[in-house]
């Protein structure tokens, strides 16, 4: 069945740096697009980034030029880099199959000084 882990959370100060990885398995990642979603507490499911099977990257307006998102076919993984966290990034982050596929259990990540 198709599985989607996360890991790479935590806690870090402002300005510090996280990098998210989901590993997958259980379908053809190569073939698929990759999203990264977060939900800050008391708040809805945003979009953070999404990656193409063609590697062409779109970003949340709010992230641009701080996170990264990237993959490794061989490894069907996919991963955040995030830089120059700011307090405003505490959440929950998740990786999804595509647009319509399955979700990850999250990783949390909290920045606080």
């Amino acid at each position: 069945q198709v599985q989607l882990v996360e890991s790479g959370g935590g806690l870090v100060q402002p300005g510090g740096s996280l990098t998210l990885s989901c590993k997958t398995s259980g379908f053809s990642f190569s073939t698929h697009e990759m999203r990264w979603y977060r939900r800050a507490p008391g708040k809805g499911l945003d979009l953070v980034a999404y990656i193409t099977q063609f590697n062409e990257t779109r970003y949340l307006a709010s992230v641009k030029d701080r996170f990264t998102i990237s993959r490794d076919n061989a490894q069907s993984t996919v991963y955040l880099q995030m830089n120059g966290l700011r307090p405003e990034d505490t959440a929950v982050y998740k990786c999804r199959r595509g647009v319509w596929g399955e979700f990850g259990q999250g990783t949390q990540v909290t920045v606080s000084s």
